[in-house]
């Protein structure tokens, strides 16, 4: 049987496929560039993102500060919130009421009437006793009446008193009850000067002080025209 001839492959050129030139002619063959592809871009610059550039950071403004003109009014500042009283100081503070001249005629004969009943009461319609009494309720008068009503507490102060004396006499009719209380202011004509006298003091007192803070006041205050 005949065996098949193998051929052994030559080195040469290929048909179709151009034979590489020498070391020489390479060196002085001149490449010319790739051009890139219809596009515009090569496949490197396509694949390759563009860079974002940050947002540049903004730096914040200076606050101007308004100044206050004729045509704008300066900010006020809000007011300050004080802490409450607590209970124990609301006790400690003695009371500072401002009665009227129909309120303070009330209250003296209120408390007279109420210190006469006590007197009766406790030491037998001791007619000393109650004329010690009427001193303090005459300061606590004069102290307490509002500005407005100065003039009407030394009024009102003696027929306090006299209402007060109605408890304390003492008799079997009207008429001598009436008696009684006219002895009684006879003989307590002392307290009741001196109470009065004492009320017209602290009033006298207060009314000089309250002149002499508004005399101040308007020496203080500026002009209308200026």
């Amino acid at each position: 049987m005949e065996q098949p001839r193998t051929r052994h492959p030559q080195p040469g050129p290929r048909h179709g496929v151009p034979a590489p030139l020498p070391p020489q002619a390479a060196r002085g063959r001149v490449r010319t560039p790739r051009q890139p592809p219809q596009g515009g871009q090569s496949p490197q610059a396509r694949q390759i993102p563009p860079v974002r550039q940050a947002p540049p950071v903004r730096q914040p403004r200076p606050v101007r500060q308004r100044r206050a003109g004729p045509d704008r009014p300066a900010r006020t500042p809000a007011p300050v919130r004080r802490p409450a009283s607590s209970p124990v100081q609301a006790i400690r503070r003695p009371p500072n009421p401002r009665l009227t001249g129909l309120g303070c005629g009330l209250f003296c004969a209120a408390v007279m009437l109420v210190l006469a009943l006590l007197d009766r009461l406790l030491f037998g319609a001791s007619q000393l006793v109650y004329g010690v009494l009427f001193l303090p309720v005459c300061v606590l008068t004069a102290f307490w009446v509002r500005r407005g009503d100065l003039v009407s507490a030394p009024v009102v102060v003696p027929i306090a008193f006299m209402l007060g004396l109605l408890p304390l006499a003492e008799g079997d009719g009207l008429g001598a009850r009436l008696m009684a209380l006219f002895t009684a202011l006879a003989t307590q004509a002392g307290w009741l000067y001196g109470g009065t006298l004492l009320t017209g003091s602290i009033v006298t007192v207060r009314k000089l002080r309250l002149m002499a803070q508004r005399a101040t006041a308007a020496r203080v205050r500026p002009p209308a025209g200026a």
